[in-house]
């Protein structure tokens, strides 16, 4: 099998629609060099070869052009960005958008603020906090016409730190693997007490592998009730 390069990588953008130019596919080569270079000193990823982080981080953050048209979201919130999957890739692709970086892990934020820089984006800010401090605060509450998170979290927590962040039929996407049907289950109630509903499931394969993913795709059709989220700690701990 031929080594995995960044031609399959342009490839396998082109199979979702994405054709990228040059000077993309050289702001993610950065960004992957940048991934490696950083990980050496901390903890951003356990991911670190060549192809499976082509398909596993960037591909797969790409990946939501199969569920949302993501030009029609001027302003974008990534919580729990980790390591800036999918918010970071979806600003280079998709530069047009606003981008809100949201992480409680200052290096992450450090490693984040040293891509930014680096790759010279406009309008892409990384920020140092909680999501149950920030979406309390008057200009990010209701402010955003999409939220995105791959955050490691059970659906109904992550609807509590994501959904009062969208403004009302804006939308909240989270990405899970295929084997998250229970936490769909488990999490309509709660999506449903903070103003979401389920518009759709949309499952995907990543590229020439057996890895199944799902995003889900959650209107905000009401706005949040003002007590949620809870104070710090609470949506993990005691989920919705």
């Amino acid at each position: 099998m031929d080594q995995y390069n960044s031609e399959n990588l342009v490839r396998d953008m082109n199979s979702l629609g994405i054709t990228l130019t040059d000077g993309q596919l050289s702001q993610l080569m950065q960004y992957y060099e940048m991934l490696l270079e950083w990980n050496q000193k901390m903890n951003l990823t356990a991911i670190t070869e060549f192809e499976d982080v082509m398909k596993k981080h960037f591909i797969d953050s790409a990946s939501l052009i199969k569920a949302y048209d993501i030009s029609k979201a001027v302003s974008v919130i990534d919580v729990g960005t980790g390591a800036g999957f999918p918010g970071l890739v979806l600003k280079i692709i998709f530069p047009d958008s606003h981008v809100i970086l949201l992480d409680s892990l200052n290096k992450r934020i450090q490693f984040l603020n040293a891509v930014i820089g680096a790759l010279r984006l406009k309008n892409v800010e990384a920020v140092h906090g909680r999501a149950e401090d920030y979406a309390r605060q008057g200009k990010w509450r209701e402010h955003f016409d999409l939220c995105v998170s791959r955050a490691v979290a059970n659906l109904s927590t992550l609807s509590e730190y994501c959904l009062p962040f969208v403004k009302q039929n804006g939308y909240f996407i989270a990405y899970k693997s295929e084997k998250s049907s229970d936490e769909m289950e488990q999490a309509g109630k709660a999506i449903s007490l903070l103003g979401g509903r389920l518009e759709k499931k949309v499952d995907f394969m990543l590229p020439d592998s057996d890895i199944g993913r799902v995003l889900y795709v959650i209107q905000k059709d009401r706005k949040t009730p003002v007590r949620y989220p809870r104070k710090a700690g609470l949506p993990g701990k005691e989920p919705l």
